[in-house]
């Protein structure tokens, strides 16, 4: 097998419909999720992540189907064993290496975590080769993500650049752009996810980790809510990647159209659209749907109040298509928090908008800088004398 091919294991598909059939207020998905999940169990041989769904009620436990997939895990171990034990009597060091690669890789294919986790780091003790060693920890990061396990996808995206730093080629570089893309965008982190992932648009490799349509369609999400108006059209809307999956998606097109030509009203039927379709059913985006929602609202309304010093109520109501007592509510939670820069005339009912000065806005930096400036040489002219 060449060293270049990137084995899609775990298959993290299956961690997506897991997290579907585990949500109760997804059924309408429920039915698809549950026959690709089981699918993918069966196709792995994946008794040990066989019996974590179960032991939730996500799927019903099939006894018969524990002893046939067991039944094959035993087998392949076996083999494997044996494989290894030769490799370790009569072998070098490089056939060690490989009999360890494969039998971790298993391991990682049936969802046995602790074991697996544990032979990877055996054969990443073993393995010679940079670019072996680095898709071994891109593996372990792989796991983590699977898993949900943050400690160890933590640990090994530090180690994965520490090993790209020491030589690791063009293609592992942007691969690895796009795991921590895709891990920053789970922690929240949509600014610096969304230029990871923008950076990898062009050069996009990564499909043990994600199919390409889902990556576009996170690259968008992420860019969209921080990309300036010059660089959304000039990095997504003309972007011929993104042109290209789009079409298969046409209310994450509808979103982005809607909010460049200021139709807000349409923005908003596609925020809505997308929060249901796309953003709750994500394993990755879920937990961050209400804070996406609200910012990609605060941006809306930021970006039509910068056009005029004043307007009506009745007018925002109307490019919104919401009510007046909707947009009442929301503007004065989001100026009574600092998101937005007007005061609401609600005797002539107006919002007029005040826009905090540059000048100003200059003036705090220099002066904050300059105290944290201050405070570190005070600090260090006491470690000279």
């Amino acid at each position: 097998m060449s060293e270049d091919i990137v084995l899609p294991i775990p298959n993290l598909e299956l961690a997506q419909h897991y997290f579907v059939l585990s949500t109760p207020t997804l059924t309408r998905l429920h039915g698809n999720a549950k026959k690709e999940l089981l699918k993918g169990i069966q196709d792995d041989q994946m008794t040990p992540y066989y019996r974590i769904v179960t032991s939730t009620n996500t799927l019903p436990l099939d006894n018969v189907l524990v002893q046939t997939m067991e039944k094959q895990n035993e087998e392949e171990l076996e083999k494997l064993d044996k494989r290894l034990k030769e490799a370790e009597e009569t072998e070098g060091e490089t056939d060690i290496a490989d009999a360890l690669r494969s039998k971790a890789n298993y391991l990682t294919r049936i969802g046995e975590k602790d074991k697996a986790v544990e032979a990877q780091k055996v054969a990443l003790e073993k393995t010679p080769g940079l670019g072996q060693r680095i898709d071994i920890v891109l593996t372990l990061i792989r796991i983590g993500l699977f898993f949900g396990d943050q400690d160890i996808i933590s640990t090994y995206l530090a180690k994965a650049e520490e090993l790209i730093d020491q030589g690791g080629d063009w293609d592992r570089r942007n691969r690895l752009k796009v795991y921590r893309g895709l891990h920053l965008l789970s922690i929240r982190q949509f600014k610096r996810s969304g230029e990871l992932l923008l950076d990898a648009l062009s050069t996009f490799t990564a499909t043990e980790l994600i199919s390409y349509n889902d990556f576009v369609v996170l690259t968008t999400i992420a860019g969209v809510l921080t990309l300036s108006r010059v660089d959304l059209k000039k990095k997504l809307i003309s972007a011929p990647e993104v042109n290209q999956v789009l079409p298969e998606v046409p209310i994450l097109a509808d979103l982005i159209k809607s909010l460049y030509d200021s139709h807000y009203d349409k923005f908003f039927v596609a925020l809505a659209t997308l929060e249901q379709d796309y953003l709750l059913p994500s394993r990755i985006l879920s937990p961050h749907t209400r804070f996406y929602v609200r910012e990609m609202r605060i941006l809306a309304y930021s970006q039509l109040l910068e056009s005029y010093r004043s307007l009506t109520l009745d007018s925002l109501a109307l490019s919104f298509g919401v009510t007046v007592d909707f947009i009442d509510n929301e503007l004065s939670r989001f100026i009574a928090s600092g998101r937005l820069h007007c005061t609401i005339d609600k005797v002539h009912g107006v919002v007029e908008t005040n826009r905090p000065s540059l000048k100003n806005a200059q003036y705090e930096t220099v002066v904050r800088q300059g105290d944290v400036l201050l405070n570190s040489i005070q600090r260090l002219s006491k470690v000279l004398h």
